[in-house]
């Protein structure tokens, strides 16, 4: 959508900040720990490997990603848990996590939405207006139309285009063999993952309420226990531009 910055963006773009202060590294480990629990060799584990190349995207040290790894059979009894619900505006959002204890996550999580306006819902109550893809977000540099006819050459199909990249949606059993193409053709990649990516978007033009909507999106994210967030906010760029960073 022209004019317009969808949650999956926003948070993109805070993601790669805090990945250059490092902020990023303690729940890569964590990521990673729990992926290497299904096996140790990323070579015959996929989620492992994606998620050490993730890692290493954001210059996560090679001591560190070891390190996770060793650490897999500390993990312990750990569960991945989805929580769907909505915030404030109205919004629907997605919570993946991992937790030792179901009860004291779901209790945090379920407070966290309350206290902003917000509600948790029964599985299937947001889920449908998401379905799962790849997203591989591309550098802009030169002209973006050639880089965008170039990517669907390379087999891309939905593209948008923001203020700082090209957003690459694939099929999400796609995402690592589409990602390896575009590197080939010599694109600069900023960041890739596995995203839920909402059907249809709430649009927040009122810039108070978009800026707690955004707050609380952050509070769930960075909850120790929570992996990933998403939402189908959507705020128009000129207030996104006048909002706190």
């Amino acid at each position: 959508m022209s004019g317009h910055s969808h949650y999956a963006t926003i948070h993109r773009q805070k993601d790669l900040k805090d990945a250059q202060k490092g902020k990023v590294f303690s729940k890569l480990a964590q990521t990673i720990a729990i992926a290497a629990k299904s096996g140790a060799d990323p070579e015959s584990n996929y989620k492992l490997r994606m998620v050490i190349d993730q890692a290493r995207a954001v210059n996560m040290p090679k001591a560190n990603i070891e390190r996770a790894i060793s650490k897999a059979a500390e993990v312990g009894d750990i569960e991945e848990v989805i929580y769907e619900g909505f915030g404030p505006a109205g919004i629907s959002v997605i919570v993946q996590a991992t937790t030792d204890n179901r009860n004291r996550t779901g209790q945090e999580i379920k407070n966290l939405f309350e206290r902003e306006g917000g509600s948790l819902a029964g599985p299937g109550a947001v889920s449908f207006n998401f379905e799962p893809k790849g997203l591989i977000a591309v550098k802009k540099e030169g002209d973006a139309e050639s880089q965008m006819l170039k990517l669907i050459d390379a087999g891309a199909q939905d593209l948008e285009e923001t203020n700082d990249a090209i957003e690459v949606y694939t099929p999400s059993e796609k995402l690592s063999e589409i990602r390896k193409k575009i590197e080939s053709l010599g694109f600069n990649i900023l960041s890739f993952e596995l995203v839920q990516k909402p059907k249809n978007f709430q649009t927040v033009t009122a810039a108070g309420v978009a800026s707690k909507a955004l707050g609380f999106l952050d509070m769930l994210s960075d909850r120790e226990d929570v992996q990933k967030v998403f939402a189908n906010l959507d705020i128009p760029d000129e207030v996104v531009s006048n909002l706190n960073p």
